[in-house]
């Protein structure tokens, strides 16, 4: 009998794991030096940015896609075009998010399959116009 494929969001061990994952990923944005640029970015309370990237991570993972239901339809170049952000703050977020990983002592193949997506999520969200984001500006 062959085992079923778990997606990232089972791995990660449900709505559980993926919360934990961006509260780790928050607490360090808030706490590494090297993520200031992008901490400044952010509202003070980041709570409410826990919960709404936490939502949208439990869907893009393979878990409930609530997202929608609860936010309203997601484009992530458009969330993001009010903000400076280019290679450093693309960057920065990326280490935040590598870092968090690297808490949760998840499996390597896990975490280079999500840092994979990450890496292509986090090129979206560029507004510097250097990655097809000019044609947004």
């Amino acid at each position: 009998m062959t085992e079923a494929i778990q997606s990232p969001y089972e791995r990660l061990g449900g709505d559980a794991g993926v919360v934990r994952l961006v509260e780790l990923f928050y607490d360090r944005m808030d706490t590494l030096p090297e993520a200031a640029t992008i901490r400044a970015l952010h509202a003070s309370d980041l709570a409410p940015m826990v919960d709404k990237l936490s939502v949208f991570l439990i869907g893009w993972m393979g878990g409930p896609e609530n997202y929608t239901k609860r936010f309203g339809r997601v484009i992530i170049p458009a969330a993001h075009e009010p903000f400076p952000i280019g290679p450093s703050e693309r960057d920065q977020w990326l280490l935040c998010m590598r870092r968090a990983l690297e808490d949760l002592k998840i499996e390597d193949d896990l975490a280079e399959m999500l840092m994979d997506g990450f890496g292509r999520m986090a090129e979206m969200c560029r507004t510097d116009g250097t990655d097809g984001a000019s044609s947004r500006r």
